[in-house]
């Protein structure tokens, strides 16, 4: 606990009032580039400060990334010993920890599994008894969406609006019984479950109430409605909590997320205390007043206005281009050209930012030719791809036989004739013996549980990962690595496989190049070559289980770290929370952003979701800022006349302080010249 005096010298007089302020319920506004995370562990320091504990206190991120950010800020303000015992976690990381120590009171046993997206949609495709993944995806957006309101089988069915809904009404109740026969959950039922615990049981509801003295929610604006049902749940009537959120970057509404969470605050909790941060320590003045510009057509929740003492800085440009490949030379244009103003400015000062990953790809096209480095924010990992964590499932089996997520993964893929009843056997047994799936296979009174055909296939599955178990321990070398991993894919028929699953042969064609990709690379680890981007020197050759020991950093090492010197592209979604010097907005048209199907409607929600998007885009500039607009876009494969979008004429900007220099125009034209000249890349 901290003892002594609190350092705030670094904060204005907003920041500590929202520091100081414990007597009540207490939102601190947000605004971009305000300070948000130096409040929340400022307030941290002040509560211990105070006389609570570190584990009295409980801070809740949206992301891992951030909370490991926030345990090391907390670390260098109030000492390694007190961060240590903080509760700093995502919502999701919070549900595990409250499933984990009373989960039993609703049936779940303490070791229960987690089920990722895939494993998901497996058990969807089974309970819907459909080899359609295109449609278990829909099932599993609509139950994702139903969870997070809050509603059960029975209450979606209720709810549901046509003949689709309900199919996946009823497949949701199957999935349900799926799940609890298994002993596993998915990702929203970290939230839902919980919630249901505290809100049923008392002595439960109790206990959390009496361990988190104070909570702190960062990314309020990004609650869903379950969400915040649980904030509510484990603060009581009290309500000691800080929320610090910004309703002006409300952006994910087609999650769940709901703007809705900020209006109740203060009907919820009337002793509320707002405090709204409006000095920006981030962006120029020109770029602030076109953000205003743009989130003032919003309706206001709460009144705020972004300042900052960085000066007028760079006009705002918008830039006309006759299509995408227009757009992208001028984006190399600007970069080659800030560039080569001299000084230290680097490749990763700069970021494209669009609404769509589709937009990407040109955008990629000519950063090759420019010779340009570059890596792409919130598109697909590679692993990340299914037939990837297809073959880390069995990896992770392989080293940890209790790992039931994997277990029901490899067990299943490829289909091997055990199917759902034989699985919701197996998992009620070994919930019954608080054992994992693994260890329930050899036990002799399974034969009470399921019939001898299944239990001889549950057998030969078992001998089978005992058999890659011991080998994969022998198996030393990259030579070796490979005979005994391709003779794998071999006994397991992974490769026909994934031509069975695919009506592509192409597709399929291209799943398995990346299965041998991801084999060549376990081939090098063995033959003591790290990845590249490591920079390590070469280790001692290695066995299959020594790599599988280790696929967590294998993992790790394949994504690109952040302090890489290359360009940024990311959809808007991606950036929110990041910021760069210089930032590039492309296709700021309608129909792009904001983004409008022809199958739909334009609501005046969605519209205010949009314009958020905008200004989130627009907040994420320090320095310089420039918005592309085309005269003609893409359609699918047509090419229709752009219009510019209104959110362009809403930053309200004077057209003679963004005109453009001509000494700027000049070198501009060179660089595009020079863009176009460089031989065209490869798709």
């Amino acid at each position: 606990m901290i003892r002594g005096r609190m350092t705030t010298e670094s904060l204005n007089s907003r920041q500590l009032e929202a520091v100081h302020h414990l007597a009540s319920p207490c939102l601190v506004l947000a605004g971009a580039g305000s300070g948000k995370t130096r409040v929340i562990v400022h307030k941290i320091a002040r509560l211990l400060q105070s006389g609570l504990e570190p584990q009295q206190i409980a801070a809740i991120t949206f992301t891992n990334k951030a909370a490991a950010e926030m345990r090391e800020r907390a670390k260098a303000l109030v000492g390694g010993r007190a961060a240590k015992s903080l509760v700093v976690s995502t919502f999701h990381s919070l549900g595990v920890r409250l499933l984990r120590a009373d989960g039993e009171r609703i049936g779940l046993k303490p070791n229960f599994s987690i089920l990722d997206s895939d494993d998901v949609l497996g058990v969807l495709r089974d309970a819907g008894g459909t080899t359609d993944a295109k449609l278990a995806r829909r099932w599993q957006w609509a139950i994702s969406l139903w969870k997070n309101q809050g509603l059960d089988a029975s209450a979606a069915e209720g709810a549901a609006e046509n003949d689709d809904e309900r199919v996946a009404a009823r497949v949701m109740k199957r999935y349900e019984e799926r799940l609890a026969a298994y002993q596993a959950v998915d990702f929203d039922d970290l939230i839902g479950l919980p919630l249901a615990l505290l809100q049923r049981d008392e002595e439960a509801r109790n206990k959390w109430r009496a361990t988190f003295e104070h909570v702190l929610v960062d990314e309020y604006q990004d609650t869903n409605a379950v969400q915040y049902e649980l904030l509510k749940t484990i603060v009581g009537e009290r309500g000691l909590f800080t929320a610090v959120g910004d309703d002006d970057q409300s952006i994910y509404g087609w999650r769940g997320a709901t703007i809705d969470n900020l209006k109740r605050l203060p009907q919820d909790y009337p002793t509320l205390k707002v405090i709204a941060l409006e000095q920006n320590y981030r962006s120029t003045g020109a770029i602030l007043a076109a953000a205003n510009a743009v989130i003032a057509a919003n309706p206001k929740i709460f009144e705020k206005k972004l300042w900052s003492e960085f000066g007028q800085g760079d006009p705002v440009r918008v830039l006309e281009c006759d299509g995408e490949e227009h757009e992208a030379e001028r984006a190399v244009a600007l970069i080659q050209s800030k560039r080569g103003e001299g000084g230290q400015v680097k490749f990763s000062d700069f970021a494209v930012l669009y609404r769509a990953n589709h937009q990407a790809r040109v955008f990629e096209q000519k950063l090759r030719a420019a010779q340009i480095p570059y890596k792409v924010s919130g598109g697909q990992s590679f692993f990340d791809r299914t037939e990837i964590k297809d073959l880390c499932a069995w990896l992770r089996l392989l080293v940890n036989n209790d790992d039931d997520p994997a277990f029901l993964r490899a067990v299943t893929t490829p289909k091997r004739g055990i199917g759902h009843a034989t699985l919701a056997s197996l998992g009620e047994f070994a919930s019954k013996r608080k054992v994992s799936l693994f260890e329930a296979l050899f036990a002799p009174s399974l034969a009470a549980a399921v019939n001898t055909k299944a239990r001889d296939g549950l057998h030969e599955f078992g001998r089978c990962i005992n058999d890659l178990e011991h080998r994969a321990r022998q198996t030393v070398g990259g030579e070796a690595a490979r005979v005994f991993l391709m003779g794998w894919m071999k006994d397991i028929g992974y490769e026909q496989h994934l031509y069975d699953g695919e009506d592509s042969e192409k597709l399929a064609a291209a799943r398995w190049a990346n299965v041998l990709d991801f084999i060549d690379w376990i081939v090098r680890r063995c033959g003591g070559e790290k990845a590249l981007e490591a920079g390590d020197v070469a280790d001692e050759p290695q066995s299959v289980l020594d790599v599988a020991q280790t696929i967590s950093i294998i993992i790790s090492l394949a994504e690109r770290g952040d302090d890489q010197d290359v360009v940024t592209l990311s959809t808007l979604h991606a950036a929110k929370g990041l910021e760069w010097p210089h930032v590039f907005l492309a296709g700021i048209n309608e129909g792009l952003l904001p983004f409008k199907s022809e199958a739909e409607d334009m609501t005046a929600e969605r519209l205010q979701e949009e314009r958020r998007l905008m200004y989130v885009g627009i907040t994420r500039a320090r320095t310089t800022l420039a918005v592309s607009t085309l005269k003609r876009r893409k359609r699918g494969r047509e090419l229709v006349a752009g219009m510019p979008s209104r959110f362009i004429a809403e930053m309200k900007l004077d057209e003679q302080k963004t005109k453009e220099d001509p000494r700027e125009k000049l070198k501009r034209i060179r660089a595009e010249l020079m863009a176009r000249a460089a031989p065209a890349p490869t798709a």
